[in-house]
């Protein structure tokens, strides 16, 4: 068995079991809101990373009975609890192969993280942060210049970082336009990420005639574009789904190109399947449907 129980364990063989057990499967840290319903955050990375064969060990931010498109929800702050939550996994002398962040709803929370990854962050960890700051053209309601300065330091620290048009504006203070995003923008928009720190960038969701473009960046490649045919409308949940896919792969040593286009084609497939199962737009896409393509 490859349980660990100090049931009937003397102290120090204990000790000596928890240091060097962990480490039998790799493991990626993912900092999100926990939301019940409606298929974002946590509900959503969660399930996807395990099927990628990847343990996942989960930092909720907040937590949700369903996201906030719907009429009402319930909410509860876990941002004062973080902090012990984290302490806890020092004492266990915690390793992790990957470090994956989402929505963050305060300058406080930002902070956590970025002390979670001076904790945490090891010469191989891989950190991956999707920068949920806006969309449309337009920073959500929560993020203050603060925030978004906040949110640039942690982008710093990022090895992989995965926004949208709107996203890379914002932290790169370059002026967003509706339609029309010529090679040469979307390519200066990440170099100037990648001079930031992140070797990698994925910027997503870039409109392109009937196809939905993601710019992938490396540092020291050219940069391609991988593109899918655009389907239905947009949907909850569909940038987690990404993001998660992105994480595994990355901590699986996949090629960055291969995963964006891979991950994709998996958020494609999942809206056709939604689609097809006449799901409305705000219950997410329906990716257990397709969880099976993950596993192989």
């Amino acid at each position: 068995m490859n349980e660990i129980s100090n049931k009937n364990c003397p102290q120090k063989d204990y000790e000596k079991n928890i240091e060097t057990g962990h480490i039998r499967q790799k493991k990626i840290a993912l900092i999100n809101d926990f939301t019940g319903f409606g298929r974002c955050s946590l509900t959503v990375s969660l399930p996807i990373i395990s099927a990628m064969k990847i343990q996942c060990c989960p930092v909720p931010t907040s937590i949700l009975s369903n996201h906030t498109a719907y009429e009402s929800w319930f909410f509860e702050d876990f941002t004062d609890r973080m902090q012990p939550y984290i302490d806890e996994w020092k004492k266990l002398h915690l390793s992790f192969d990957g470090i994956s962040t989402g929505f963050l709803g305060s300058e406080e929370q930002i902070q956590i993280v970025l002390r979670f990854l001076n904790d945490f962050k090891e010469k191989d960890t891989v950190v991956i942060v999707d920068p949920v700051m806006g969309d449309d053209g337009r920073p959500y309601a929560t993020y203050t210049e603060e925030m978004c300065r906040e949110m640039k330091k942690l982008a710093a620290h990022a090895d992989i970082l995965t926004p949208n048009l709107t996203e890379a504006c914002i932290l790169t203070g370059q002026t967003w336009h509706d339609g029309g995003w010529r090679i040469r923008e979307v390519r200066a928009l990440a170099e100037t990420l990648s001079e930031m720190g992140p070797g990698r960038v994925v910027i997503t969701g870039i409109p392109q005639g009937e196809y939905t473009a993601n710019f992938c960046y490396e540092r020291g490649t050219d940069p391609k574009f991988a593109r899918t045919h655009r389907v239905g409308t947009q949907r909850c949940g569909t940038g987690d789904v990404f993001a998660a896919m992105i994480a595994a792969d990355a901590v699986n040593g996949v090629p960055f190109y291969d995963s964006v286009r891979k991950a994709s084609r998996f958020v494609r497939l999942c809206i056709e399947k939604s689609m097809e199962m006449n799901l409305p737009p705000t219950d997410g896409v329906c990716f257990e449907e397709l969880m099976g393509l993950l596993c192989k």
